[in-house]
């Protein structure tokens, strides 16, 4: 299984939508919660081509985009593309 990472803050509703995704698919995850590690802000926008909201989920380092981004590779059948890659 690929390396999934996602940065989130506790009170995002997108973070939470995009958590149950990827839970459903019984996906596991590292979660960069930026209220706790809030140092790794930089990081996050260093990554994300300088995209500030939140959630900014990368699969094996590939920054895909955010909650409706996911969704959107969910609903094409390739999100469990990416998922099923090693």
């Amino acid at each position: 299984m690929p390396n999934v990472e996602i940065y989130t803050t506790p009170i995002c509703p997108y973070c939470m939508r995009a958590k149950a995704l990827l839970n459903s698919k019984n996906v596991d995850y590292t979660e960069i919660n930026l209220w706790i590690e809030r140092a790794r802000r930089q990081e996050m926008l260093d990554r994300a081509d300088g995209r500030t909201s939140v959630p900014q989920i990368f699969i094996d380092g590939k920054g895909i985009g955010g909650s409706d981004e996911l969704a959107e590779l969910d609903r094409t059948g390739e999100l469990d593309v990416l998922l099923a890659a090693t």
